[in-house]
């Protein structure tokens, strides 16, 4: 099981990647073949970042014990 310090700093080494593919997106025309693949990636991680976040904000309650 991982500390709650070692996902929060997971977490912040994926907020750092989205940012650079954000980054790297921005200057991209619209229909460049390159946007798709920084697409995919920063939509993984995405996902990724959502459920560090739902790890550290675990919900609480008789419905998840």
């Amino acid at each position: 099981m991982r500390t709650a310090n070692q996902i929060q700093s997971k977490l912040n080494e994926l907020t750092i990647q989205r940012r650079s593919l954000e980054t790297r997106l921005a200057p991209l025309p619209q229909d460049s073949p390159q946007r798709a693949g920084l697409n995919a990636q920063l939509t993984r991680l995405e996902d990724m970042i959502l459920m560090l976040e739902w790890v550290l904000d675990a919900p609480t309650g008789k419905y998840h014990a």
